[in-house]
């Protein structure tokens, strides 16, 4: 059944759960004022037409050689390994969505692609490009049963357990293969949700015990224990330097990331420290000024951060899908992701072009790299998925 509801009401929900504040503006489309002053225009969101409008557009647009896809939407046809392993993850998810044949070959053409793109293989120096690409394999296996998916998942494994050291910072797998003394949350938190995944299609005991190791490791080095803050790196200058934790830099995608392991360690041990800690990441999430201003995710601009909300709304769905989190909890995840989605399905998307922006409040302007347009795609993809398990209205 369709559903009808008012913005005004879900933003005041969201103001009043969440003790963050929420202007309205005058040049706002449907002003987030109290419902109970009145009115509330009435207003349908069609989260899955609007999900394959975007998969077109980008498609469309950002499609360039071998199947992969390039830099941006004005010209720049430069190949980025890490932006077209999530363009895998997106094409998939709009093949669970909708069933629709057209995806498949699209996504190994892609698959295919990437490889030709960096050289005849899929090995790179950066660890968390393989780390993305090595999830975006599961899913795509676990949906198409095509074994090419989960071969190249496996040795992408492979390579990036050799840069786990213990000798160094006592664990943790290095920012890049040729970085030994720099260690991130972007090569640690990924690997142990790849680890899981992997662990989920052959329940293999050492997948399971590698993805404890990692997230204890970034749980003990590169988490705020008392809000769940994730820290980006260690480092240090060498074997007789001092190691220095970066706390400066905070970013959506580790807060994503390190929920994500949370939520995947917990649905396969059941240990409730394991959703304890994804909860109290979460909780700070929707309210911490390093992550979110007025209760959207922040701007984090274009290029790599135009990524990072994308993959922090993905984590933070799976969170929201556990059966067992609190209804509470549950309540207020929903209503936070939904403020972002009605923001920018008004504010935020240009159409007709179906563009998205770094900024989900603002209608973008200019260049649109593939980054940004990726994010707001897994931003609606989110809620359609939410919408259709009846989570989100």
């Amino acid at each position: 059944m369709k559903s009808l509801f008012s913005i005004q009401k879900y933003a005041a929900v969201f103001v009043l759960g969440l003790g963050a504040l929420v202007t309205s503006c005058d040049d706002d489309p449907i002003p987030l004022n109290d419902p109970s002053t009145g009115g509330g225009q009435e207003f349908e969101y069609t989260w899955a037409k609007t999900a394959d409008s975007l998969q077109a557009a980008t498609y469309n647009t950002f499609l360039g050689s071998n199947g992969t896809f390039v830099q941006n939407n004005a010209g720049n046809s430069t190949f980025h390994y890490w932006p077209n392993a999530h363009v895998l993850d997106v094409l998939t998810d709009g093949y669970l969505r909708t069933g629709d044949e057209n995806y498949v070959p699209r996504m190994k053409a892609l698959l295919n692609g990437i490889k030709i793109k960096n050289g005849g293989t899929y090995n790179n120096v950066f660890n968390d490009d393989m780390i993305w690409l090595g999830n975006a394999c599961v899913r795509a296996y676990n949906a198409t049963n095509d074994e090419d998916y989960k071969d190249v998942a496996l040795e992408l494994w492979g390579i990036i357990k050799q840069s786990w050291s213990d000798d160094v910072f006592n664990g943790g797998i290095t920012w890049k293969q040729d970085t030994p003394y720099q260690k991130n949350a972007v090569s640690n938190a990924p690997a142990a949700i790849l680890a899981m995944r992997l662990y989920g299609i052959d329940q293999n005991p050492d997948d399971l015990v590698w993805a404890q190791k990692i997230y204890n490791w970034q749980k003990s080095t590169l988490v705020n224990p008392s809000n769940g803050i994730v820290w980006d790196n260690i480092s240090s200058d060498g074997p007789e330097g001092t190691p220095v934790v970066n706390s400066d830099w905070v970013f959506t995608y580790n807060m994503g990331t390190y929920i994500g392991a949370g939520v995947w360690l917990y649905n396969a041990t059941g240990d409730q420290s394991y959703l304890n800690d994804a909860v109290k990441s979460a909780n700070t999430l929707m309210t911490s000024p390093q992550l979110t201003s007025e209760g959207i995710l922040r701007d984090e601009g274009q290029g790599d951060g135009g990524l990072f909300k994308g993959i922090l709304v993905r984590y933070f769905t799976e969170l929201i899908e556990v059966s067992s989190l609190n209804s509470t909890d549950r309540s207020s995840y929903v209503n936070f992701l939904r403020f972002n989605a009605t923001t920018f399905y008004n504010d935020g998307l240009l159409r007709p072009s179906m563009m998205c922006g770094p900024n989900w409040k603002n209608t973008p302007t200019g260049t649109t790299d593939l980054t940004t347009q990726l994010s707001g795609v897994m931003l609606i993809e989110a809620a359609a998925k939410l919408h259709e398990e009846q989570l989100l209205d």
